[in-house]
């Protein structure tokens, strides 16, 4: 199953020929952590490839009170859940293929570490038997990446069979390396960008309190990334490739 990935480390996604018929798992702490991805996701998608997205915490508390009327907390939640499932129908995923596990939280918002959660999860996992994971890398200042980041190499722990982790780079990544960069050109750039502005919530937190958007915030980063490598294209999204061999038959 790992055949299709390169010989040889950094490389392009792009040249790659990716199997039809892969599921591919993106396992998301928050919604819009698909949008960050998109175009490697869209050719997963292009390929034929099974995307099944789940979302691990609706992420309300990064909704501002002025946003949301009344503000409270199931509202925010059903307001980025909304969001999520609009950018999804635009990328082209079924609902089918949306899953809101809404985990505990502590009472900061962040996601808890307990036996339930994590249940939650592996019961998702073991049911889908996903050859490729894509979700945020673990060293990450985001708790919440960080902690799925260790419920995945928990799920290592019990896979029946063998899996790749895509851990992409996210603009509060500490470091991690980069094995893998998806290139993309303007074009493309401007549909990921009408991806992240579905989540209205956020592009308005991040001009609030950054002074630019979402979509510019992202799209700045996946310009960052490719000026590493000139040449290929203006934008880049990358990833730190991780094989989690099975340990249970």
């Amino acid at each position: 199953m790992f055949s299709w990935l390169p010989q040889n480390y950094p490389a392009a996604f792009n040249d790659l020929i990716i199997p039809p018929n892969l599921s591919v798992w993106v396992f998301a702490p928050h919604p819009d952590d698909f949008d960050a991805v998109s175009i490697t996701l869209k050719k997963f998608f292009n390929a034929d490839c099974r995307i099944y997205l789940t979302v691990a915490s609706s992420g309300a508390t990064r909704v501002e009170d002025s946003f949301c009327s009344p503000p409270f907390i199931q509202e925010k939640a059903l307001v980025r859940e909304r969001e999520q499932t609009l950018s999804c129908a635009y990328f082209g995923l079924p609902s089918r293929r949306i899953h809101f596990f809404r985990l505990s939280e502590d009472k900061n918002g962040e996601i808890i570490d307990n036996t339930d959660n994590f249940v939650k999860v592996m019961n998702f996992f073991l049911r889908t038997e996903p050859d490729v994971v894509v979700m945020p890398h673990g060293n990450d200042e985001n708790p919440d990446h960080a902690l799925m980041y260790t419920f995945l190499t928990r799920l290592g722990g019990v896979a029946t069979k063998s899996f790749i982790a895509l851990l992409n780079r996210d603009p509060r990544t500490i470091k991690m390396r980069e094995d893998i960069y998806t290139y993309f050109n303007e074009t493309e750039a401007a549909d990921k960008g009408t991806l992240l502005r579905f989540h209205q919530s956020q592009q308005q937190r991040n001009l609030n309190t950054r002074g630019i958007g979402f979509d510019r915030r992202i799209l700045n980063m996946n310009r960052e990334i490719a000026a590493q490598h000139p040449g290929r294209d203006k934008y880049a999204e990358s990833f730190e490739v991780e094989i989690f061999k099975a340990t249970h038959n």
